[in-house]
């Protein structure tokens, strides 16, 4: 058997530890790690590179490339840094890409990843957000396949019958809502970093998880899903699950529903892109209804988490907005982390950014490659980086 030769762009974050992770358990010999990439954690990447054994270990953080040389000395493993290192990551010869770069980094590396008759498993939704049209249709002009890795929108795909998309007439993303679900808007206002980290269900990164707290992870993934998907925007809809079982449904026009269900475990997905398309073993949780007993259901409160309109009135703007949006809430979470601004605040930076910029410039709908892609959120992030500075002054 050939061993299929795959690349982890993102390797140290919880979606590159899951893939490598089911990597370990795969019989021997099926595959072959070429290339593991990380931002700034040289342990977890040097500690990973010795394990696996690929061809390059590349930090994306340059001031660290002598930490990771001397980390990986007499391994006989090539190391690199930078940015430009990333591509080259990414472009090395391999049949399966598992792009899980966080944030917009992560757009020039996905793109690159994009190769004839290779699969890029898109857990990066930056690539989406900020330049879907774009990205997939490089994708299609090259020959590659992009898989979903997200929960939601892998469930989205494995419940989409090719032959029936004529007759799809609405898919369900669902979401867990978060630490905050049943909080008020006066709880929230005070809510601490360590609060919004806490989420019930899923154990996921820093960014991610705030951005669960807001629902703002939702209304990306309903601009991601649009894209991903070719619906119109009235077709994606979002419902609460708290028990995160059913992770996306497909309603056909005969009134069928189809869902996707499993336990809250990331390898589930992982599993599906790494095996594609055939099936894999998992050790992930297996489904017991009976003991679960229920599953609850409720619409998305856009009051007390108003991330979702907003999102979706970036969405209608096109890629110029939507990707000034990514931009915006990236430098609200950071802001945030930091302890600079409050939890509310950050929806705040984010409509307050958007309008700025769209006062400022006329944002286009469709890009026409990375480079206006990755000025627009240049820009926005300059825009945002003061408005949060804003909010920081008011907070004291």
């Amino acid at each position: 058997m050939t061993p299929r030769r795959i690349s982890v762009l993102g390797a140290t974050g919880s979606v590159g530890q899951a893939t490598l992770d089911l990597v370990s358990r795969a019989p021997e010999g099926a595959y072959q790690v070429v290339a593991l990439t990380a931002h700034s954690n040289v342990d977890a990447l040097a500690q990973l590179a010795r394990t696996y054994r690929p061809e390059i270990a590349v930090i994306a953080d340059p001031d660290l490339h002598g930490a990771l040389k001397a980390a990986l000395d007499g391994s006989g493993i090539a190391v690199a840094a930078g940015p430009e290192a990333l591509v080259e990551a990414a472009e090395r010869e391999s049949d399966w890409v598992m792009a899980a770069i966080v944030g917009a980094a992560g757009l020039a590396p996905t793109m690159a990843a994009l190769a004839p008759g290779r699969v890029v498993a898109l857990a990066n939704k930056e690539c989406l957000v900020c330049s879907g049209d774009l990205f997939l249709a490089r994708a299609r002009a090259v020959g590659a396949t992009v898989l979903p890795v997200d929960s939601e929108h892998n469930a989205l795909f494995q419940a989409l019958r090719s032959e029936h998309r004529a007759s799809v007439e609405a898919v369900t993303l669902t979401a867990s809502g978060g630490p905050f679900r049943t909080w008020t808007r006066e709880q929230m206002a005070a809510a601490r970093r360590s609060d919004a980290l806490a989420h019930p269900v899923w154990s996921m990164g820093d960014k991610i998880s705030i951005d669960s707290a807001t629902l703002m992870n939702k209304g990306l993934e309903v601009i991601e899903a649009c894209r991903l998907f070719d619906l119109r925007p009235d077709q994606v809809k979002v419902v609460v699950h708290p028990q995160s079982i059913i992770h996306g449904l497909v309603e056909y026009t005969d009134g069928s529903v189809l869902a996707q269900m499993g336990s809250p475990d990331m390898r589930i997905p992982i599993a599906s892109a790494l095996a594609w398309p055939d099936r894999m073993d998992t050790p992930a949780e297996r489904l017991d209804l009976a003991r679960i007993g229920r599953l609850d259901f409720e619409a998305p409160d856009e009051v007390r988490f108003p991330s979702l309109a907003v999102a979706r009135s970036a969405l209608l703007h096109g890629e110029g907005m939507t990707a000034a949006l990514n931009a915006a809430n990236e430098i609200a979470v950071e802001a945030f982390l930091k302890d600079r601004i409050g939890f509310l605040d950050m929806i705040g930076v984010v409509t307050e950014s958007l309008d700025r910029i769209d006062r400022a410039e006329t944002l286009p709908k469709q890009f026409s490659g990375i480079e206006e892609a990755i000025g627009t959120d240049t820009r926005s992030r300059v825009l945002a980086s003061e408005m949060a500075d804003r909010f920081a002054a008011r907070r004291g």
